[in-house]
């Protein structure tokens, strides 16, 4: 038998042992390895003081910037959680945070808090609707409330089509899709069961 067919055989027999062993494996281990989110500690406790669904936030910063601390977008947003310099600095003074935080965006424990009190902003905003606050963080609460207002959109998930931004559109499908990864493997863990449907697609 030449050296390649054994060689053949090794890798096989390796790829048959893996598949095996990931077979015993729990599925919710793999997913994971799959869909990790970093900045446990700070998103937990952010998420319980400012009373924001923690898996939303963690959603969200996959989303805008795949935990990446240093990253800025084309059109300046920055850090985390990609907040805008104006929002930014709307948030800081609303908020009444240190002044200092505006130019720190990079430490992931300031865009985290800043971020996450934006959120639990918006959650108050459009009366509990998860949806149209995904869509604030996104496109602006200035217009996603006059989208409301002018029904464009009526704030539900089901009529997400009738919403003018693509980009927008695009993006609640995108937090959501992670959100739901999330809450099967995280929810139970994080004390969250059961909790999903309070207000996922409801119009306020």
């Amino acid at each position: 038998m030449s050296f390649g067919f054994w060689r053949k055989k090794r890798v096989f027999a390796l790829l048959f042992i893996t598949f095996v062993i990931l077979l015993f494996i729990s599925s919710d281990t793999v997913g994971r390895l799959l869909y990790p989110i970093q900045y446990e500690k700070e998103i937990r406790s952010n998420a319980e003081k400012y009373e924001v669904d923690p898996l939303l936030v963690a959603a969200i910063i996959r989303v805008e910037s795949n935990y990446k601390t240093n990253i800025s977008s084309k059109k300046g947003a920055f850090g985390l959680m990609q907040l805008m310099p104006e929002t930014s600095d709307w948030i800081v003074e609303a908020g009444k945070f240190d002044p200092e935080w505006r130019t720190n965006l990079d430490n992931p424990s300031v865009s985290i808090q800043l971020g996450t009190w934006y959120l639990s902003y918006l959650h108050k905003q459009f009366k509990g609707n998860q949806v149209a606050v995904i869509a604030g963080y996104n496109a602006g609460q200035g217009k996603v409330a006059r989208w409301l207002q002018n029904e464009e959109w009526d704030g539900t998930l089901h009529h997400t089509d009738d919403i003018p931004y693509g980009e927008t559109r695009h993006y609640i499908q995108r937090v959501l899709y992670y959100y739901n990864k999330y809450y099967k493997l995280y929810s139970e863990e994080w004390g969250l069961a059961g909790e999903k449907e309070r207000s996922i697609g409801q119009a306020p």
